[in-house]
């Protein structure tokens, strides 16, 4: 254990070092949880499932075909996707200015978005559009999170949390339930799969990466792994105080939204941005007032 504590001490005290392990280790967690997310459906769907190790499979094998593209500035969009998403859990990771990694990882879905519009498919507009959408309903929420933070660390920065002995849930119950709602979108779970999923009990056509194959539509898989761990990392941040107790409420959030998943059929979008922006967003403003109080 002591070995272990040595090895983590240098790794923070070189920041190139843990910038390349974080960018390493980033994309692999997210593919672990993803395995778990895709294990979890198909037991609950009375399937075996694939491999623990699939979405790797299915990167690599994206890799191996050879690379086509209908219009060039898609592979402009999809690498910038990825590389403001690294950029985005690399800030985080680093405890930078909260504000500033959101908007590096907006950033990034617009250029998912702007990919999806740069070709003339209608579904995969139809994509960008329901993209759009759920940026709309989720943002704002995200924005009263990192507000709230402020409120209660004195601090925009994501270090200064880590600081405090008290558990973020504690003082953001309600904030942390709007952000499941966040999270649930970003996971593309039911009710708010609206713009891709890799399920099969979605949708047929794919949406906004519709157009995408090969290395290019890998570029966006290794950008999803990234978000996915991004995501989850904010998760366990609501209890960072421990970590085994973080890990728990991670999980544990994360199998309610597969639950979740398995349990409702898809919403249309306009039914979705009115949900967000009535029980999440109140929730949320709610919680934010009394923090200020």
């Amino acid at each position: 254990m002591q070995i272990l504590n040595d090895i983590g001490a240098y790794c923070w005290n070189t920041p190139w070092l843990y910038a390349l392990l974080v960018l390493l280790l980033a994309p692999l967690g997210g593919a672990v949880i993803m395995s778990l997310d895709r294990k979890l459906t198909a037991r609950m769907q009375g399937r075996v499932g694939p491999s623990w190790f699939q979405p790797l499979y299915d990167v690599f094998k994206l890799f191996g075909k050879s690379p086509m593209a209908l219009h060039r500035p898609q592979l402009v969009y999809a690498t910038l996707h990825l590389v403001f998403m690294m950029v985005a859990v690399l800030l985080l990771a680093q405890g930078r200015d909260l504000l500033m990694v959101l908007f590096v990882q907006a950033f990034s879905v617009i250029c998912l978005v702007l990919g999806g519009m740069s070709v003339r498919s209608p579904y995969s507009w139809i994509g960008s559009q329901r993209k759009i959408l759920q940026m709309l309903a989720l943002e704002p929420i995200l924005l009263i999170m990192i507000l709230a933070v402020n409120l209660r660390d004195g601090s925009f920065l994501a270090s200064k949390v880590l600081l405090n002995p008290e558990p973020l849930l504690l003082s953001m119950p309600l904030l942390f339930l709007a952000f499941l709602c966040v999270v649930a979108i970003e996971f593309e779970k039911s009710p708010f799969d609206l713009a891709t999923s890799h399920h099969a009990h979605q949708e047929i056509v794919k949406g906004i990466t519709l157009e995408y194959s090969g290395p290019f539509l890998g570029l966006i898989e290794i950008a999803h792994f990234y978000e996915v761990a991004f995501f989850f990392g904010l998760l366990m941040a609501f209890w960072h105080t421990s970590f085994s107790m973080a890990l728990g409420l991670g999980l544990a959030s994360l199998v309610f939204l597969i639950v979740l998943d398995n349990s409702f059929a898809r919403l249309t979008s306009t039914w979705m941005l009115r949900f967000m922006w009535s029980a999440p967003l109140s929730m949320a403003l709610a919680n934010l007032i009394w923090l200020w109080v």
